[in-house]
């Protein structure tokens, strides 16, 4: 089959990147490991993002975190110690990606019009000379102060907001967690609804999932997610979620973590050997097959996510080998019209929708 025109990734933590761990994104993934192996405890594993690479892989659209936590092997200080340093590391979070805005590196997709714009320069052959479009999403809520502060972060640009990540928060709880919404969790999503933020399911507790699919009336997403059928964990979707999702018109980001896509791996003892993309591919494929449809998956990798190649599909050295993902779906007897939907049209779709 041809190569892909176009790759949506729905969760990179690259602001995250840049800042905490103190990565020079603009220079090549070879580069940045080479200077990072001088400091051997500094960073989990070698990395496998860079606006370079996103290029060179053609994955032009992403949805870009701001991400209120620390990166930190110390788990007790993990997260910071008050909400208002989290609202301000978001802000410079923010400031970084405005910053690879004016360099002509990246550009804000905040309506459909620039969605589909975008899209359209995309397919084009060359895009040597186009930004890597962003949709901003905020993973954690707790850099929203109040409630109220939704419209504030609407107009910065923020897009999308998953209340949730590891443990309880103000709003709800998260991964590791049990419990549903708080009072001020529910009038979060009333402010999500009002001011046009779209809700991210991801690492929401199962109470907090029903919870928040209940309440909210708007569009929902889940951007990285795997299948708990195939792989245990309160980290996974259940069948029953994943069917709930597909109702109200969600796309599941498949996530590249190895201890996400295989039973039993551990972080830390297991060989990431053990793991391939075929086994991306068999969380996608059991919601295809669940749904009967391949219109609702897509891919959300978070690779960068807090750990590196070392967690990583072994088959994958950099996120430029997404695009390995078509050639495993076309052996397996996807159309090609399917695939481009989970490489890219499917997320597009949804977004404009959403922004319609």
């Amino acid at each position: 089959m041809s190569e892909p025109r176009l790759v949506v990734d729905a969760h990179l933590d690259l602001a995250w990147n840049a800042l905490d761990w103190n990565r020079d994104l603009m220079k090549p993934v070879a580069e940045i490991r080479r200077f990072e192996r001088q400091f051997p405890d500094a960073v989990p594993g070698d990395c496998t993002v860079s606006w370079p690479e996103l290029r060179r892989g053609r994955v032009g659209l992403i949805i870009a975190t701001l991400l209120p936590r620390l990166h930190r092997k110390e788990k007790p200080r993990t997260f910071f110690q008050s909400l208002e340093a989290g609202y301000g590391a978001c802000h410079g979070q923010l400031a970084y990606y405005r910053a690879m805005e004016r360099r002509g590196v990246l550009r804000f997709l905040e309506d459909r019009d620039a969605l589909q714009q975008h899209v359209r320069q995309w397919l084009q052959p060359d895009v040597d000379d186009q930004p890597i479009g962003i949709i901003l999403s905020m993973e954690g809520a707790t850099a929203i102060l109040e409630p109220e502060q939704v419209a504030e972060w609407y107009e910065a640009g923020l897009r999308i907001v998953g209340p949730a990540h590891y443990g309880p928060n103000q709003y709800c709880h998260g991964t590791g967690s049990e419990g549903g919404l708080t009072d001020e969790g529910r009038r979060l999503l009333q402010e999500m609804e009002r001011a046009g933020v779209l809700l991210d399911m991801t690492h929401l507790a199962d109470q907090s999932f029903w919870e928040a699919l209940d309440l909210y009336g708007g569009p929902v997403l889940a951007s990285h997610h795997n299948c708990r059928a195939l792989v245990p964990g309160d980290r996974q979707l259940t069948d029953e979620q994943i069917k709930a999702l597909a109702e109200r018109g969600a796309v599941i980001g498949a996530a590249l973590d190895c201890w996400m896509l295989k039973p039993g791996w551990q972080v830390g003892q297991s060989d990431p050997a053990d793991v391939s993309l075929e086994d991306v591919v068999d969380h996608i494929d059991h919601i295809c097959q669940l749904l009967g449809t391949a219109a609702h998956c897509g891919i959300g990798s978070d690779l960068d996510g807090g750990f590196g190649k070392e967690q990583t599909p072994h088959d994958l050295d950099t996120i430029a080998d997404l695009v390995r993902i078509a050639e495993i779906l076309d052996r397996r007897g996807y159309s090609h019209s399917d695939i481009d939907g989970i490489l890219y049209r499917n997320w597009v779709e949804f977004f404009a929708r959403a922004w319609a």
